[in-house]
């Protein structure tokens, strides 16, 4: 079994992804003028991925990205109809927040055999919702963390990172009308060792630089970008600008 083969995130290093939601994807060539852009202002990945999918023809749409994309093109499957071999990777996540057996476990044993079998990159990710209610929450059928439970997300991301888990993701949901706040992240980010992705609600500037200088290695962004997808040089100036740091 293929696994970590490539690097996805460093620690050394800021980095963005653009998240694509197959079912909101009309037509393939709408597609075309995000992943130019996202070529443009030096996107690290692409994931491809949401918590229902019914687009029944996923590596159609993997392939169209694989094509098009520099970068690294990482499924992240609300379930085991997400997973293309097409994909340079997944994210083999456990829904370290939530607690059900389903989503820790019983939809990973389900699918473990088809990724084996395809030979994708295995990123295994402790995967935390944080905040509202999101599709996720609901699909899932578990209570995401509260904005303000800061030593309820720390203790998380310590049991994810001691369970072996390689990333951590905090996810404040696909729509969400808050980020993952900066004290959260910071907290998270001085109690594990482990790369650290954090998503949802990053609209602006702003909010990108506060969830990176926060701790955040990897921030993904994705439902902002379908209605306003001239953000991508936006955000993606604040990893480059912190990078840029870091260098000089």
């Amino acid at each position: 079994m293929k696994n970590l083969t490539k690097k996805l995130i460093s620690r050394n290093k800021k980095s963005i992804a653009v998240l694509i939601d197959p079912d909101k994807v009309e037509n393939l060539s709408g597609l075309e003028d995000l992943i130019s852009r996202a070529n443009n202002n030096k996107v690290d990945a692409i994931f491809i991925g949401g918590s229902l999918v019914t687009n029944d023809d996923i590596d159609t749409l993997v392939k169209f990205v694989k094509q098009k994309f520099y970068g690294q093109v990482v499924l992240f499957p609300g379930g085991v109809n997400q997973i293309s071999g097409f994909a340079d990777g997944i994210l083999f996540l456990n829904l370290i927040s939530g607690r059900n057996p389903e989503f820790l476990i019983g939809r990973q044993v389900v699918g473990a055999p088809l990724v084996n079998k395809l030979r994708l990159d295995v990123y295994p990710t402790g995967y935390m919702l944080i905040g509202e209610s999101s599709s996720a929450s609901y699909m899932s059928n578990t209570k995401p963390i509260p904005y303000e439970e800061v030593e309820i997300a720390k203790a998380t991301a310590m049991a994810g990172a001691m369970m072996g888990n390689h990333l951590i993701f905090m996810d404040a949901g696909s729509g969400a009308n808050q980020p993952v706040a900066e004290e959260m992240i910071r907290s998270v980010r001085e109690n594990i060792d482990l790369p650290l992705i954090v998503g949802g609600g990053i609209r602006n500037f702003d909010q990108a630089m506060n969830a990176l200088e926060a701790g955040a290695d990897m921030i993904v962004v994705g439902n902002v970008l379908e209605k306003e997808p001239h953000l991508i040089q936006e955000l993606s100036g604040a990893v480059r600008g912190l990078n840029d740091l870091h260098v000089h």
